[in-house]
């Protein structure tokens, strides 16, 4: 039987008793817990200061919960014409204006950098221009009645947007400044391989364009010029080829639906972001067999080494 202890008397010989911690003992042990790392949180040796997985990242300094910024991507990644901030803000339960940074945090984990170029012998890369909202400073109802004041007329000079996209696989826009050859053709000459063949309408600023890559057809769009099957003989094969811009012209049918009918609104300074949003959806479809999980998954491979604050010198 063990022995008992009843208070004022002295223990059994061997027996163990727990004393009262003292007030030092009680002050030391806060001051270490106070001084431990965070779950999830390191020391670097070098700098002595902590960090988490998350510097270096897009998520770096903020406070919004991982949860909400993987249901987030989740649902711009899946959403074939985006989800607008107020929606996100909505089924978040964030404030509209973080659900606003989250959005271009998560289109710059989208944009694909270093890339090689695209088609390759034997494909079919497909380019054109289209215009969109307005350049900044032009907008708004007083801005259109100066200008016809002025004899300027009411109407908004454009954002110019180019667009490559390879027929079966990728696409890739940019903002331009104009449709003179100096703004189209030295990106055109970059981004699509020599051995590729280019398809384009009558455009003047692709007139000598065949120069540089296997082959150059167009399309007459103004003689009502939409498809033409072209028909050759090499060797002992026969070649059948759809000459046309339709595949380019369905990309911008999305990211104008998308622009016009979800975001409504973009500033010129973030179009290239909204660019990068639409080709990195459309570069990862089902068509080409990738799920709305399988896109998540790849934006979340573009996080690291991305940098975006919000008053940042380079928006």
């Amino acid at each position: 039987m063990k022995p008992q202890l009843t208070r004022g008397l002295k223990p059994a010989y061997g027996q163990m008793v727990r004393s009262a911690p003292t007030a030092a003992a009680s002050i030391a042990s806060a001051s270490s817990r106070a001084k431990a790392p965070r779950p999830g949180v390191y020391k670097c040796y070098q700098c002595r200061k902590p960090f988490t997985v998350k510097v270096g990242t897009v998520f770096e300094d903020s406070h919004v919960p991982m949860r909400f910024w993987l249901q987030a991507m989740y649902l711009l990644c899946s959403s074939k014409k985006g989800i607008s901030s107020n929606q996100l803000h909505r089924t978040l339960g964030v404030t509209l204006k973080t659900a606003w940074f989250m959005s271009h945090r998560i289109r710059e984990a989208m944009k694909v950098t270093g890339v090689e170029p695209m088609g390759g012998a034997g494909v079919i890369v497909e380019s054109d221009e289209t215009y969109f909202g307005g350049v900044e400073g032009e907008g708004g109802k007083k801005a259109r009645q100066a200008r016809r004041r002025r004899g300027q007329g009411g109407r908004v000079h454009k954002n110019a947007v180019l667009t490559l996209v390879e027929r079966g696989g990728a696409a890739r826009s940019f903002h331009i400044d104009g449709n003179a050859i100096s703004d189209i053709m030295p990106i055109v000459k970059e981004n699509v391989a020599p051995a590729a063949t280019i398809m384009t309408d009558e455009a003047k600023h692709y007139y000598d364009v065949g120069n540089d890559f296997a082959g150059h057809r167009t399309v007459k769009h103004s003689a009502e010029e939409y498809v033409r099957h072209d028909v050759w003989i090499e060797g002992d094969k026969i070649h059948f080829d759809a000459v046309h811009t339709n595949t380019v012209e369905g990309y911008y049918s999305i990211f104008k639906r998308g622009m016009t009918g979800v975001y409504q609104h973009c500033s010129e300074k973030h179009l290239h972001r909204y660019l990068a949003e639409f080709d990195f959806r459309y570069s990862n479809r089902v068509r080409l067999g990738v799920d709305d999980v399988q896109r998540t998954e790849r934006a979340l491979k573009g996080i690291v080494g991305k940098r975006l604050t919000y008053r940042s010198p380079s928006y």
